[in-house]
């Protein structure tokens, strides 16, 4: 099924009725979340965050069935979601808002989506907002979903509608068109990756490096799903590298893909 097919049907369910309004309470801390609606301030705008895989996974040793940077050949070779994170113009954010603690049985039929394009990329299990590890998915509904419910509504729709923005706006589309392909040897001006993310979307967004490797995309958008500029800056060097997977003499003792000249 091509992401372009795939996009259709999440759009179809996400319009069903995932767009909801309420109110919900939260604190900023990770303790017992019982704080109530006048000690959680609005959020200002969303902020969908993208990571690119090869880089984000050339800071990991460590490999587990759960780990989206092991799979070999299998291993994803587009951005990736992190996640749907409601955000403040002056730079903060809310966290671990008043909810539900993640409920994996509530996301069951979005399970093989989430895998393949919000995969954890990590085998350390993840804070969340009850003084617990959980998976990935748990520290981004408990922080981050329950502070956007008040636009997404419950776990799942946060799911169905982060993973709906994804598709709807590929990134991974824009920069290939683009001429940003993944290279081990390549370098590409900052500038030009972000200026080919304006004009396509007509914000401004923000990009993260990681030891002048692109490691994640930042889309930000108004609370009704609308571009807009994002707050924060980007931290890149002039020029930058969009790694790939290396190939198969470069595996690890761990046994994951990494690009040679990455470090550990």
């Amino acid at each position: 099924m091509t992401s372009h097919t795939m996009g259709k049907i999440v759009l179809a369910v996400l319009f069903a009725g995932v767009f909801y309004s309420g109110e919900v309470a939260g604190d900023y801390g990770g303790g017992e979340l019982v704080s109530t609606v006048a000690e959680q301030r609005e959020f200002d705008y969303f902020a969908l965050a993208l990571q690119w895989p090869p880089t984000y996974c050339s800071k990991s040793t460590k490999c587990c069935a759960t780990n989206g940077c092991c799979r070999g050949e299998n291993s994803p070779s587009v951005f990736t979601i992190h996640g749907l994170w409601p955000d403040y113009n002056d730079g903060t954010w809310p966290s671990c808002c008043s909810g539900p603690e993640f409920d994996a049985n509530e996301i069951s039929t979005l399970q093989d989506t989430l895998d393949k394009y919000w995969p954890t990329l990590s085998c350390s299990k993840s804070s969340t907002c009850h003084n617990k590890k959980g998976v990935f998915w748990a520290h981004e509904w408990e922080k981050h979903g329950t502070c956007a419910a008040p636009v997404t509504g419950d776990e799942y729709n946060y799911f169905i509608t982060t993973i709906n923005l994804y598709f709807t706006y590929n990134v991974t589309g824009v920069l290939f068109e683009a001429g940003y392909v993944p290279s081990n040897s390549e370098k590409y001006p900052g500038g030009g990756i972000i200026s080919a993310l304006e004009n396509a979307f007509h914000a401004t967004p923000q990009i993260i490096c990681l030891n002048g490797a692109l490691e994640e995309v930042r889309l930000c958008l108004t609370k009704d799903f609308k571009f807009r500029d994002c707050v924060g800056a980007s931290d890149c060097p002039d020029y930058v590298s969009l790694p790939e997977w290396a190939s198969s003499d470069s595996i690890t003792a761990a046994g994951r893909l990494f690009p040679s000249h990455q470090s550990f």
